[in-house]
Parts: C-alpha cells; sequence; structure tokens
C-alpha cells in the first residue's frame, strides 16, 4: 500500500502526540528541519505520476494510505488541501484513507460538492483515551463520511466506546498500542475489552498492532517492532472479512 504524504510535519495536540513516530523518525534521520514545521513535500501529486508509456503509475484499485507523516486537516495546509481534494477526485479509480486527531476541524475542510462524502474516501478518527473519545466522537459520528473507522491508538486507557458503536456509521474498530523506546505499556485487557464492544455492536474489529510493550495476565512483555504487528494477528481477535472501502 502507497504512502502519501503531500505534506509532512504536526503539532502535538493531546496525549496520544507525546512520543509521536513522526518526531522520532525525525530524529533518528537526522532531518534537519524541526517535526512541528509543516510543509509540502515533493510526493505532492503522487497519486498523478505516469509511466514512460503515459500510463498512471498506480493503477486503478490502488489504495493510498494519506498524509501519515502529518494530519490531512492540520490548519497549515489549509491553502493546499483543495488541490489534493482535486486529485481524489480525478483518481476516483483509487482509493484513499487518513486518521486525524483533528476531526472538529472536517467540515471546513471539505470540497464544495462532497455531499454525503465520496465513495473513495475513508476516513478514521484516532482516540488514545476516554477523554478523547468523548470530545472527537460525537463529532466524527455527526460529519457526512461514507467510510467511517474508529482509530484507537495509541490506546492510553480502558475505554468504553458502546454509545458511539452504531453499526449504520462505524465501518470498522481497530486498536494499537504504542512504539518507541518510550512507548506507555498496552494492556490487552483494554483490548479485549474493546473488541467485546465490537462483538456486541456487530462492529468489525481489528487488531493491528501491540506497541512495544504489552501487559498480559499481570506481566509486562516487550514486543521488537518487526513482531508487533504480527504478534496483534496472532492475537485471534480480527474479524474484518473485507475491505473497508469499496467492500
Amino acid at each position: 500500500m502507497p504512502m502519501w504524504n503531500p505534506w509532512h510535519g504536526c503539532h502535538k495536540i493531546s496525549a496520544g502526540c507525546k512520543h509521536c513516530y513522526v518526531y522520532r523518525e525525525d530524529a533518528a534521520f537526522g532531518s534537519a528541519l524541526p517535526s512541528d514545521e509543516v510543509r509540502k513535500t515533493a510526493s505532492f501529486k503522487l497519486p498523478m505520476k505516469r509511466d514512460r508509456y503515459k500510463n498512471f503509475k498506480y493503477p486503478p484499485g490502488t489504495e493510498f494510505a494519506l498524509c501519515f507523516t502529518s494530519d490531512f486537516l492540520i490548519e497549515e495546509a489549509d491553502e493546499w488541501r483543495d488541490e489534493i481534494w482535486e486529485i481524489i477526485k480525478l483518481r476516483s479509480d483509487c482509493k484513499f484513507f487518513f486518521f486525524t486527531k483533528r476531526i472538529e476541524r472536517l467540515l471546513e475542510c471539505l470540497p464544495s460538492d462532497w455531499g454525503n462524502g465520496y465513495e473513495n474516501v475513508g476516513i478514521g478518527c484516532t482516540v488514545e483515551n476516554q477523554d478523547r473519545a468523548d470530545k472527537r466522537l460525537p463529532v466524527f459520528l455527526s460529519v457526512p463520511c461514507v467510510h467511517r473507522m474508529i482509530i484507537v491508538a495509541p490506546m492510553l486507557e480502558k475505554i468504553n466506546l458502546i454509545k458511539y458503536l452504531d453499526r449504520d456509521l462505524i465501518q470498522e474498530v481497530s486498536v494499537g498500542g504504542e512504539s518507541g523506546r518510550y512507548a506507555r505499556p498496552l494492556d490487552f485487557d483494554w483490548v479485549t475489552d474493546i473488541h467485546r464492544q465490537c462483538i456486541d455492536k456487530k462492529i468489525p474489529f481489528c487488531f493491528h498492532q501491540t506497541g512495544s510493550y504489552l501487559v498480559k495476565n499481570g506481566r509486562q512483555y516487550y514486543i521488537p517492532r518487526e513482531h508487533q504487528h504480527s504478534q496483534a494477528k496472532k492475537a485471534g481477535l480480527n474479524t474484518l472479512t473485507h475491505q473497508i472501502i469499496g467492500k
């Protein structure tokens, strides 16, 4: 799945941002610019790239992970976002999804022809604790969107999502821990509790990542980065049986 990052850089706005992987990777690779400086990238028009035969480099059906080294709704990108929406419309044969901690900005950032949402766009609202769930999810459920996901990551505490799990609105809940040397631990009981909530409400569930430190039966385990996705999958909790976009 190609990553499409038309801009890079972000601001920390809540508890889940404390050990942001964008800041961590910028430091690891010796970025010359600060991680909180939002700037356009050389990949700004990535889906429009063509090969030497004038065919699109990325064929129909490609699913793009959009703006994963920033936030698609960040304020500094307001002057660039309309061009991105145009590319998304031009590549209606492809699928796009982005996650955001700034869901309250969505309405002011949508294109004029959005209507009830673009069929080829999925939006994930990220929450990390009960406070952010209760602040962001009522807004998320109220905005027009065809493909809607709740992303609980990095999960920092036990969270009750029951009142937000409307089958007509939410197509997936995905849970993950925090990575990195200073990651806060994820308690497996929190994960299974969200899984139970989703089962009760018949919402597809995905445990996508353990994070670096997983607590299970009172014991904390260190999970190397290369095994965090596979170990989450081995938990056997995933109930996803379809693609969220274009199911």
